[in-house]
């Protein structure tokens, strides 16, 4: 099969979201049935691509081979295709969160390293309430704990850390310098805690609606809204269906549409600069 990896890096909060909340917050993000954890569907990044390359216009798609055997066209019953490129749902990989010493982390689990392909070697955690760090962590501090959010955090400080956020940093950063400001911030914790801290750590905005008239703020209307941090990762795969195009290959669909970075602007809230982020494509697997 066709396949590559790609990455998702949020340059600001990114909200893509699910409607109404039944619970205090009134727009929260979409969330993964089973883990509770964040995620960006394929259908979203799917389209912010078609658009970014013009496909939206069915005429334009109708007059470029590439265009429309990579995004399909629509129509009538019998006009209608589907594209070949198919993307999964871009799941999370690295949650920033806000850290007493270093700012912040950059937060993984095992699950959802081994869930991106990643190669992992990690010992079992002492504690559920443990984490593993690089051996130049930023985050460390009284008897070598980590504060994240409201939480104090045993850490051991081992050599397969670093590896991994090597891995990451090489698929994610080309300067240097990035690379080991992540490699410094990089930390693994158990699946349990991460999902609590997927459940605390997000942010949440207060938002309320001004009276064009009076200039002041409508009776009852506030309302909390739920976005993804700056400098999450999340990350998934697009691969190639059979391409029906006469004389376009896969090749030809990976190299024009998936060749180069692209920076795209996803989810709600466009105007106040909601949802930047840089996609970044990798090997063919």
């Amino acid at each position: 099969m066709n396949e590559i990896n790609y990455w998702l890096h949020a340059m600001t909060p990114l909200h893509v979201g699910a409607g109404r909340g039944l619970g205090y917050i009134d727009m929260p993000i979409v969330r993964e049935k089973v883990t509770t954890w964040p995620y960006v569907p394929g259908s979203s990044i799917k389209g912010v691509i078609a658009e970014h390359f013009g496909a939206s216009d069915n005429d334009e798609r109708m007059k470029d081979a590439q265009l429309k055997a990579a995004f399909g066209t629509s129509g009538s019953d019998n006009d209608s295709a589907a594209g070949a490129l198919v993307f999964t749902d871009a799941n999370i990989l690295c949650l920033p969160v806000r850290s007493f010493y270093g700012t912040f982390a950059w937060v993984a689990s095992p699950f959802c390293l081994k869930r991106a392909g990643i190669n992992i070697s990690l010992p079992n955690f002492p504690k559920e309430s443990d984490a593993f760090i690089t051996n130049d962590s930023v985050l460390t501090g009284h008897e070598g704990k980590i504060y994240l959010e409201d939480l104090d955090i045993n850490t051991q400080k081992i050599n397969e850390a670093g590896r991994i956020a090597d891995d990451i940093a090489e698929s994610l950063f080309d300067n240097e310098e990035w690379k080991k400001i992540f490699a410094e911030r990089f930390a693994v914790v158990s699946d349990d805690l991460f999902t609590f801290l997927c459940e605390s750590g997000t942010e949440v905005n207060a938002h309320i609606r001004i009276n064009s008239r009076t200039g002041i703020v409508e009776p009852g209307a506030l309302w909390y809204e739920e976005s993804l941090p700056v400098e999450t990762i999340l990350t998934g795969r697009i691969w190639c269906d059979k391409v029906f195009a006469d004389g376009v290959t896969p090749e030809d669909l990976f190299e024009r549409f998936c060749g180069k970075n692209l920076t795209l602007q996803i989810g709600g809230k466009a105007s106040t600069g909601k949802g930047l982020v840089r996609c970044i494509f990798g090997r063919r697997l």
